[in-house]
């Protein structure tokens, strides 16, 4: 009663109304895949008004069925509403309440939540002022950008995505029910949780659409007899550790954002979900044996980051595994040493002997307790032996391989003790897929990226990256040669479980010797990959080495990734530098009798 009150005397206290506060709105950066699909928003909670004209009509007229049938008739209250919410009130004892969309509008924009009868008035005033100033286009724009939808989507764009994968102005009109039944309680009626509930709560509103005219009765039944795919988890729920990963270089790039942005990055979104895909599948598979992590990293060959998984569950844990936790190598490290050896000089075939070996006190282990006695060296990486990586190291000297990993592209500091041969230094995933990118893009050094572009919505260019001049880490033959030993690998070594038929692909697993990690680092031409498995309190895993988990994730993975990319050769890189030929010198003739001798000169 004392709503309606307020109500009907608003028309005699017009001049008397409170000035409208100043709409703000917090700039967005919404980041874009190669494609141009959205991968994420960081900043500002809400979203530009809707543009009402790229929505189909059904889509607001959902929300307007269900939320306010008389929006386009009422200035800001509905006295017919408030009426039969009063009478439903009195006759349960339970407040039915009447808010209308620009009521629901004003509270969103200027005031909080609480149940207080100030707080009431005061959105009566705003919402007849809302409609002063604005249209009801405007309202229900502003409005549909900033309802909140649960599963933290605010605006109906935002909860298109989470819901259902696609831009708004793709939704049938059952999806827009849907979503339109969510607001009367997110949590109640959330389609992922409560999909009884919600799909009850979508028949009420597909009949307010048919009372209201808003669709016919046959459009209605159509729409029932088609249930949509709801997801589970947001499709791009895998790509924001890339979005964090990248949210700080923009803003170093380009300062606090006083406008809306878009950064346009070099993920590809299908191959992204890929990842996440594989990853969460093969952890739950091996979840009985302690891994509870992964950790996915995918450059092309000019270090574009084209998948990056920093965990199997963001909303859980999302720490940036991939690029913020540096873990033991492993022998996934052991190429870096072989390739010291091979520009050293020697070569894959040489023969050594897998024997005993102590350097330094320090007497390393193999995976299988027999020694195999004489191998190649391309057979001791092939079966990743460590009596032979650790005397190879030793050999071609520890500072030559710490040399050699830096060039290629780790970052970290690299220990320098007997045991670095066998991967005990702390890498991360992302500098892992940098060095071996040189393995597998001709022998170049890349810099792994995510930013293309930055701009505004309107345009404005305000970041381009500039590609540098490609720098040559890796020449001829040990680049050959190394290629050569890491597709063994995968033909017959340890790597067998991730090689995939009709691709050329090389790789090396890495296991450490406690179980705490487990990698298997591999490429093709264009594409090279690294995965981590573990756990983030570093306890030991059971039995999980390079060949099992990881091997796993990166073949799944990289049978969908390659699908999307020419299948092509790893690059053979530069050719071999010519034998340098001695030119001969030639010796001035000796001089004999018959030379000419210097005569007088002639008198003139």
């Amino acid at each position: 009663m004392i709503a309606l009150l307020a109500a009907s005397s608003l028309s005699l206290s017009a001049p008397d109304l409170p000035r409208l506060p100043e709409l703000r709105r917090e700039p967005q950066i919404t980041y874009v895949d190669r494609s141009g699909a959205v991968i994420g928003v960081r900043g500002g909670r809400f979203a530009p008004p809707v543009d009402l004209a790229r929505l189909p009509a059904y889509v607001p007229a959902a929300f307007v069925s269900i939320e306010d049938r008389r929006f386009y008739e009422h200035a800001g209250f509905d006295p017919v509403g408030m009426a039969r919410a009063l009478v439903a009130d009195l006759s349960s004892g339970k407040s039915q309440g009447a808010s209308t969309i620009t009521q629901q509008l004003a509270r969103n924009l200027y005031l909080s939540a609480d149940q207080t009868i100030e707080r009431k008035a005061t959105e009566l005033m705003y919402a007849v002022q809302l409609e002063r100033t604005y249209s009801k286009k405007q309202i229900l724009a502003l409005y549909l950008s900033r309802v909140y939808f649960g599963e933290g989507a605010y605006g109906i764009e935002a909860a298109s995505q989470r819901f259902f994968n696609k831009p708004a102005s793709k939704l049938t009109v059952r999806e827009a029910a849907t979503l339109a039944g969510i607001l009367k309680s997110p949590t109640h009626y959330d389609p992922v949780d409560q999909p009884e509930k919600s799909a009850e709560r979508t028949r009420l509103v597909l009949d307010a659409m048919v009372e209201t005219g808003a669709i016919s009765a046959g459009e209605r039944a159509k729409a029932l007899a088609a249930p949509p795919r709801v997801w589970t988890t947001a499709p791009t729920a895998p790509a924001q550790y890339f979005v964090d990963w990248l949210d700080g270089q923009t803003r170093a790039a380009v300062g606090a954002p006083k406008q809306d942005l878009v950064v346009e990055t070099t993920l590809d979104l299908p191959t992204e979900i890929a990842a996440g895909d594989a990853a969460k599948a093969v952890t739950t598979r091996f979840a009985k044996q302690g891994v509870s992590q992964a950790a996915v990293v995918s450059l092309d060959g000019s270090g574009r980051v084209r998948a990056m998984i920093g965990g199997v569950d963001y909303a859980k844990a999302p720490y940036n595994r991939a690029v913020d936790a540096h873990r033991q190598a492993g022998s996934a490290w052991k190429p870096f040493v072989y390739l010291t050896a091979m520009e050293a000089g020697q070569t894959p075939e040489l023969m050594v002997v897998d024997e005993p070996v102590t350097i330094n006190g320090w007497s390393p282990r193999n995976f299988e307790p027999e020694f195999m006695g004489q191998v190649t060296l391309e057979q001791a990486l092939a079966h990743s032996i460590n009596t032979v990586a650790a005397r190879l190291a030793d050999q071609v000297g520890r500072e030559n391989v710490a040399a050699v990993a830096h060039r290629l592209g780790i970052v970290s500091t690299v220990n320098t003790d007997p045991a670095m041969a066998l991967g005990t230094t702390l890498v991360s995933p992302l500098e892992m897929a940098q060095a071996y990118d040189a393995f597998g893009n001709g022998g170049y050094r890349v810099a792994a990226y995510g930013i293309e572009r930055i701009r505004t919505t309107g345009g404005q260019v305000l970041f381009q990256r500039r590609a540098a001049a490609p720098a040559q880490a890796i020449l001829n033959p040990p680049l050959g040669e190394m290629q050569q030993m890491m597709r063994t690998v995968m033909a017959s070594g340890t790597g067998t479980h991730a090689a995939i038929p009709g691709y050329d692909l090389a790789g090396k697993t890495g296991t450490t010797s406690d179980y705490k990690d487990a990698w298997f680092c591999g490429y093709t031409g264009g594409l090279v990959t690294v995965v981590w498995t573990g756990r983030d309190d570093a306890t030991p895993m059971r039995r999980i080495t390079g060949a099992t988990a990881p091997s796993e994730i990166w073949r799944s993975f990289m049978v969908k990734a390659l699908r999307r990319l020419p299948n092509g050769p790893i690059p053979p890189g530069p050719p071999p530098p010519l034998p340098v030929v001695p030119t001969p010198v030639a010796t001035p003739a000796a001089p004999t009798d018959a030379a000419p001798q210097p005569t007088a000169a002639a008198p003139a």
